[in-house]
């Protein structure tokens, strides 16, 4: 092995003595200044490509991560291994941030790891400028492409930013780009095609079933299955929270322990599951698609899809967390075609209704050159949910109307430790009278203060930076105790727009684009489990990697054609459907007004408005649930 710089590092700053498949041509297009796009199946180590280059280069490498636990995970092992890398997120305190910022300043850190969210701070931005980048990493780089934004709307605007903070070369990754996804980032980060490196989706280890399957029969099914393969550490993924709570108390009742995982969940409890997953002292988690990403246990021997996938895409990663030890794994899905109800309308649930969104954007254009709001306080007055509000944010900044200026929290919970003439003490005359002063206006509660910067600084006539900066300070040097409330995001305008009906017409079309690219690749998933060709070899051409012959182990492969999917539930309603939204019509509920809402509320989809209204308790909430989306729309607006 030739003995390059790159080698050198491999061995001695990561222990390894060869490159794995596509690494070592990425980390080369890196070294030789020019940007790239890997695209490597999970478990392909991507990491590597931009940990490597950043020790390197020159400068500092800023890596784009959404996953806090990943981030951590990584962190904690350079460091481990000598290497100056940190992490801001929101679990830092302003202790270890400050003293991340000394290194970031003083050229020392040259791994830092970040949300996508903040490029959306205007002090962190400044932070940056000036200091030489040189290399931007993005992870999940599929998020930038339109298929996956309100995944994490913040990543739409990375490549305009990898431009105002002069990067000296982006590596975009990801697991899962189609060949137009893989267009698109290339075409953000002006990438060559050359530049792309693609590695092979195929892991012959991975055995793909498809097995058509009433919805009334699954839970069997899967017991089955179970108990053909007894002992081994499977992922079973649901759709739903309750499907996933129903799963593992069904299983636990027939002598198969499993334990659900869902969002819903208490993080301690998350916490407890996977860790006792992640140790083998737990074998089948029955979870929603919130368990998996950035798990990294080698021995994953099954995959259950007991629904079916949202995607092609999840698909593609939820089978790449089994079999990492290239050992076999049973990949398999209990395929019934009511599961595109479900499917199909959490994308009609998150379309904002045309009214609301236009009045939400007007009210936005009428805000001052410089403004702040709460996401969820406009989520409650419109009715729209927080992340696809926080999207319209980010087509507002795409059209260049606004710049974010930064989050940040508009009151405090602050708790002394010790009295405040002892604290006081501690400093001159004129800072102790402003320490005073600044506490007075708190409103004492019987154990926690509350303080809001904006009321202190305009009662003592002090700019609202010195009282958050005293905050922190204290705070840092360990006198007192912060709990931080009501988050507000600000903005400035950046250019008003001259045409403000286009641009509103603009943002709803693309809404109805979005919700149909969904519904079409949900069709997507539908056709994979029924055709009739090698499963593998259709993944395979769905990602652009073309195969010459099939895998002659799947279940297509090995049993023949495939089918039509059972359907059970039913697709057309009638006259009793009608009856319970006449029902609910006469009860008058304001935020059941408009057809959409309600059409929302009787498939069983939350919305902040219901929410509010305490709604989703009501009874007729979800009674057409098994109804698509699109015909109990229709019934309401005949």
């Amino acid at each position: 092995m030739s003995e390059t710089p790159s080698h050198r590092c491999l061995q001695k700053n990561f222990g390894f003595s060869t490159f794995r498949p596509g690494q070592e041509a990425v980390i080369d297009c890196l070294l030789a200044g020019r940007s790239s796009l890997a695209i490597f199946p999970t478990g392909g180590g991507k990491s590597l490509c931009y940990q490597l280059p950043g020790l390197l280069l020159d400068g500092l490498t800023l890596v784009i991560s959404p996953l806090i636990a990943l981030m951590k995970d990584q962190v904690d092992a350079l460091r481990k291994r000598g290497i100056m890398a940190a992490r801001l997120d929101s679990s830092i305190g302003p202790a270890e941030a400050q003293n991340i910022y000394r290194q970031l300043a003083d050229g020392s850190l040259k791994l830092l790891y970040i949300a996508p969210e903040r490029l959306a701070n205007e002090r962190f931005l400044k932070r940056l400028q000036g200091r030489p980048i040189a290399l931007l990493a993005i992870d999940e780089a599929h998020c930038i492409s339109e298929w996956g934004h309100n995944f994490r709307p913040e990543y739409m605007k990375i490549a305009r930013l990898a431009q105002e903070l002069k990067v000296g070369r982006v590596l975009a990754l990801t697991a899962t780009a189609t060949p137009a996804v893989a267009a698109d980032i290339r075409r953000a980060f002006n990438i060559t095609e050359d530049d792309q490196i693609r590695t092979s989706f195929h892991r012959p280890n991975l055995h793909l079933v498809v097995t058509p399957c009433p919805a009334p029969k699954r839970r069997h099914q899967l017991l089955q299955r179970l108990r053909e393969r007894p002992s081994e550490p499977g992922i079973i993924y649901v759709t739903l929270q309750k499907t996933a709570e129903l799963v593992a108390n069904f299983l636990s009742a027939e002598g198969v322990t499993a334990r659900a995982y869902h969002a819903g969940m208490k993080p301690e409890e998350r916490t407890t599951v996977q860790d006792a997953f992640m140790s083998g002292e737990l074998q089948l988690v029955v979870a929603t698609i919130a368990f998996g990403m950035g798990i990294d246990k080698a021995d994953i021997r099954a995959i259950y899809h007991y629904n079916l996938p949202k995607t092609l895409e999840n698909y593609m990663q939820e089978i790449g967390r089994a079999g990492r030890d290239g050992q076999d794994a049973h990949c398999e899905i209990l395929a019934c075609a009511d599961d595109l109800t479900v499917l199909a309308n959490f994308s009609y649930g998150d379309t904002p209704i045309p009214e609301a969104l236009a009045a939400l954007v007007e009210h936005l254009l009428s805000q001052g050159e410089v403004f702040d709001v709460s996401l969820f306080e406009l989520s409650g007055l419109y009715d729209i949910r927080p992340l696809v509000i926080a999207t319209v944010f980010t087509y507002l900044e795409m059209h260049g109307v606004l710049r974010a200026t930064g989050p940040f929290y508009d009151s405090y919970k602050v708790k002394l430790n010790r009295s405040l003439e002892d604290i006081c003490a501690d400093f001159d005359p004129d800072r102790a009278a402003f320490l005073r002063e600044l506490i007075a206006t708190a409103k004492q509660g019987r154990v926690w203060a509350h303080l809001n910067p904006d009321e202190s600084a305009t009662a003592l006539d002090q700019p609202r930076g010195r009282i958050t900066a005293a905050i922190g300070y204290l705070e840092e040097k360990g006198e007192l105790t912060t709990q931080v409330t009501g988050l507000r995001h600000g903005y400035r305008i950046h250019q008003p727009s001259s045409d403000r009906p286009k641009l509103i017409a603009d943002l709803q079309k693309t809404f109805a684009q979005k919700e149909q690219q969904n519904i079409t690749r949900l069709r997507g998933v539908l056709a994979y489990a029924e055709q009739n060709s090698c499963l593998t070899r259709q993944l395979l051409d769905y990602f652009g990697e073309k195969s010459d012959s099939d895998c002659n182990d799947c279940s297509r492969c090995q049993k023949g054609e495939g089918q039509k999917l059972p359907r059970t539930a039913p697709l057309e309603t009638g006259a009793a459907e009608a009856e319970i939204a006449q029902r609910l019509r006469a009860e008058d509920h304001a935020s059941l007004s408009h057809p959409r809402q309600l059409a929302r509320f009787l498939c069983g989809i939350t919305s902040p408005a219901v929410t509010r209204a305490k709604l989703s308790r009501h009874t007729d909430f979800g009674a057409l649930g098994a109804f698509p989306f699109r015909k109990v729309l229709e019934m309401l607006s005949s």
